[in-house]
């Protein structure tokens, strides 16, 4: 695999993923991926390697479209070869079928342009992802903004806050439960440790109240994943994770939170003295639901092991040079 999977071939791979308006599911695969061949991929190289590649494929989350239209239209080779116009892909990198990118895509073409559109008239201009950072989020969040709502991409509300899906799904089943239209939620212990395995629940569904009044999008922050399917104003992959002791586990309901995309930012107005005094007492707790209870078994080494999203959700002991060619005097 280290001969396929180059560092050039990684930056490939995360332009195409910008191009095409895919899953922030991919950043955390790309970043385990890349960590097990001893490759330094970090989160900001999805913001830096993504300068001037817009979003080309209207598919839905994004988009009108669906995937089938994508196929029809030309498909991966199509994007492809339109970001190789534009100098956008290194055509040298390999491919597993042999030979290498360039000539891969040679001969594709765009066979609908309303759903895979050029670089000079992409889809979107913006960018598809955006990494964030802040008080909140001191390693790490990502948002997909191809899928998000323009104007909730600048945004302060008062966070209301749940301590699992569990809960979440307890006050949602209350149709009396309601929030302010500016508020953003907040669902926490859903990241790796917190809920081993990370499940795709971040795309939080919005109160029945919420929907009645005609609103139909919210920002919301979380330490889960969410489907690539899924559309919204969503930070995903906040680290660290709650259960880690991350900032996300000191915040309460009624605290000031902003998101500012362009600024890549994401900040828990709430003065550090009073930060710190809460931890101290989440710390002095005897048992508390932002905290991950260590476990047994495989639970347990799965817990103590794991690392955070925003170094891929893998195991530690998996990490590095575990793609090299192996000797034959090995066998």
């Amino acid at each position: 695999m280290s001969h396929i999977c180059t560092r050039d071939a990684f930056a490939n791979a995360i332009r195409v993923l910008a191009a095409i308006g895919g899953s922030t599911n991919a950043v955390i695969h790309l970043v385990a991926i890349a960590r097990r061949l001893g490759i330094a991929l970090e989160l900001e190289d999805f913001d830096r390697l993504t300068d001037g590649v817009p979003c080309l494929v209207n598919i839905q989350p994004a988009g009108e479209n669906v995937m089938e239209d994508f196929f029809r239209a030309g498909g991966l080779r199509a994007v492809m070869h339109e970001l190789g116009k534009a100098a956008l892909l290194d055509p040298a990198c390999a491919t597993v079928a042999g030979g290498c990118i360039g000539d891969y895509d040679a001969d594709a073409r765009v066979f609908d342009s309303t759903v895979i559109h050029s670089v000079e008239a992409p889809f979107k201009a913006q960018k598809s992802l955006a990494v964030l950072r802040g008080n909140l989020c001191p390693q790490g969040a990502v948002i997909k903004v191809a899928a998000a709502s323009p104007h909730l991409l600048q945004h302060r509300g008062p966070a209301v806050v749940f301590d699992s899906i569990d809960r979440l799904n307890e006050r949602l089943a209350d149709d009396t439960f309601d929030v302010p239209d500016d508020a953003v939620l907040v669902l926490r212990n859903c990241g790796p440790k917190g809920y081993p395995g990370m499940p795709e629940v971040g795309n939080m569904p919005l109160p029945k109240k919420v929907l009645q009044r005609g609103i139909r999008d919210m920002v919301r922050v979380t330490d889960a994943r969410m489907s690539g399917s899924a559309f919204g104003t969503v930070v995903l992959h906040v680290s660290p994770e709650a259960a880690s002791g991350g900032p996300l586990a000191l915040v309460v309901d009624g605290d000031s939170i902003e998101l500012d995309v362009q600024a890549r930012r994401l900040t828990l107005h709430v003065d550090a003295d009073v930060l710190a005094a809460r931890k101290k007492r989440l710390a002095l707790a005897p048992e508390s639901s932002s905290r991950a209870k260590p476990g047994s078994g495989y639970v347990g080494l799965y817990r103590a092991h794991v690392n955070e999203a925003c170094d891929g959700a893998d195991l530690d002991v998996l990490v590095g040079c575990r793609g090299h060619e192996v000797p034959r005097d090995s066998h």
